[in-house]
């Protein structure tokens, strides 16, 4: 299973490396271009040295200039074509399975939000383990399952057809950051 940790800051992005995530998405929203490369710096550092693939989120020309493995986009971003022009996997998100269908630019699909989640304030209304289980058996791309996933039901994401899950919360809000990546695991 992969675990993609979604961070905004180094610490974050240490610990969830250290817990054995192989994925880190660096995600500031609303941030300046330049913000987010000067920020992201250190972390793409980080993850090259650990062999965790860098995810910029929202963000093309700052995943290129931080050198980023790939960028994630949400359904109202823009700029998958030169993404992949330039190489970069390209993460999609999908709130049903027309959406996912639909991208076909994709490398991995983003589905969510599974359940509700307090880090996305305008984020769709959950499509639960089954609308998650219809998304993985649509698409022939990996999905990553989103939106409220933490130790209690990673597994469950991953039953339902998930090759993968993504925290925010699961990692950030915890009182021990280390027990809560290692038990997401």
């Amino acid at each position: 299973m992969r675990l993609h940790a979604i961070v905004e800051d180094l610490d974050t992005a240490r610990i969830g490396v250290d817990g054995g995530a192989t994925v880190v998405q660096w995600r500031l929203k609303d941030r300046p271009t330049v913000e987010v490369v000067e920020r992201g710096r250190a972390t793409r550092s980080l993850c090259a040295r650990h062999g965790v693939a860098f995810i910029v989120n929202d963000d093309v020309e700052a995943a290129l200039m931080l050198g980023a493995d790939g960028v994630h986009l949400g359904r109202s971003d823009v700029g998958a074509e030169r993404a992949k022009e330039q190489g970069l996997i390209v993460g999609l998100s999908a709130w049903s399975v027309d959406e996912a269908t639909a991208a076909t630019l994709a490398d991995y699909i983003g589905a969510g939000p599974v359940w509700a989640t307090p880090s996305k304030a305008d984020a769709d209304p959950p499509i639960g383990l089954d609308g998650l289980r219809a998304i993985c058996e649509t698409v022939s791309l990996p999905v990553v399952a989103i939106g409220g996933v933490d130790a209690s039901n990673a597994a469950d994401c991953v039953r339902a057809g998930a090759a993968g899950v993504a925290v925010i919360r699961a990692v950030v809000d915890a009182a021990n950051i280390r027990r809560a990546v290692d038990e997401a695991l």
